[in-house]
Parts: structure tokens; sequence; C-alpha cells
């Protein structure tokens, strides 16, 4: 009898108050990455996922704060036309080639430098670096009839100058 009493009271019992719903974190702005991703979405039509990082930075030789794009656009010219005409459209929005770059051009990466940030575009087809990101650039650019996917991943640090090469 008592435990049917207990039982009846909590059924009475108003629930716990629950905390209310609170929104979605959302990522911190990435100012190193703003010309990049903004140069992406408004002259290149692509869409972008920007993200923090820690990279490896060529100058240095330490690891350093700064941000990363994954993009995906569409192109009727393929692939290898449409890098060279992406990296002409960089130069031709402002960006300059970043001193003593360290890139590498047989790979379609260039470095590029643009008010505060030095950053590497690397320009390629097909999905490759098997990400969230570049999952979600994927689905979120449609491409037209007649059009082939293509990627840009960029990786940008602050400015600094470049470190002595080592002979």
């Amino acid at each position: 009898m008592v435990a049917s009493l207990l039982s009846a009271a909590l059924l009475l019992m108003p629930p716990a108050p629950q905390p209310a719903p609170q929104p979605a974190p959302q990522p911190a702005p990435q100012p190193l990455c703003v010309d990049a991703a903004a140069f992406l979405t408004t002259d290149r039509t692509m869409a972008v996922v920007v993200e923090a990082d820690t990279l490896d930075d060529w100058r240095t030789r330490q690891r350093l704060t700064g941000c990363r794009i994954t993009a995906a656009g569409g192109t009727v010219r393929g692939v290898q036309p449409e890098a060279v005409a992406f990296y002409e459209r960089v130069r031709a929005v402002g960006w300059v080639r970043t001193p003593d770059p360290y890139d590498a051009p047989s790979e379609a990466s260039l470095r590029f430098r643009m008010g505060k940030a030095d950053c590497l575009f690397n320009v390629y087809g097909d999905a490759m670096l098997m990400t969230d990101a570049e999952d979600r650039v994927d689905l979120a650019r449609v491409l037209a009839p007649g059009e082939k996917r293509y990627h840009v991943y960029v990786m940008c640090l602050p400015v600094m100058p470049a470190a002595p090469r080592e002979r």
C-alpha cells in the first residue's frame, strides 16, 4: 500500500524543470580566411566550408594557428584549364605571390598573400580528402548541365617573413 501511494505521488509530481535549449555553437570566425572565402564564394561561385586549423608553417618550422577552406565548384572547361584560369583570376583580384613561397606548382599548389594572410591554394578534381567538409561542399554546390566537379583546398597562416633555406 505504501508503495502504491508513493507511485501515485510520483505520478502527480510535476516533472523536474529542464534547462532551456541552447543554440548550437557557432564556429568561431576565421579572420585569416575571410578574403579567400569571399573570393571563392562570390568570384568563383563555389560552396565553401571554413574551419580553424593548426598548420605546419614552412617559414618558422612551427605549428601555428590558422584556418582552412574546403571548396567545391563546377567547370565546363575541365580541371586543368580551370586551374590555370583560377590562378589567373586570383592574381587579377589582388592576391600577390608570397615571397619565397615554398609551394608545389607541379601539384597545382601556389601560395598567395592578401592583407594579413598567406594562403596556399590547391586546385584538384575529384574528391580526395574524404572529409566531412568535402562532403558538405559537394552536396551544397549542385553542378549545372555540362559541368564537371573541381575542388579548391586553402590553408591560411598569418603573414611572416620566410625562414632562410637550409642548404
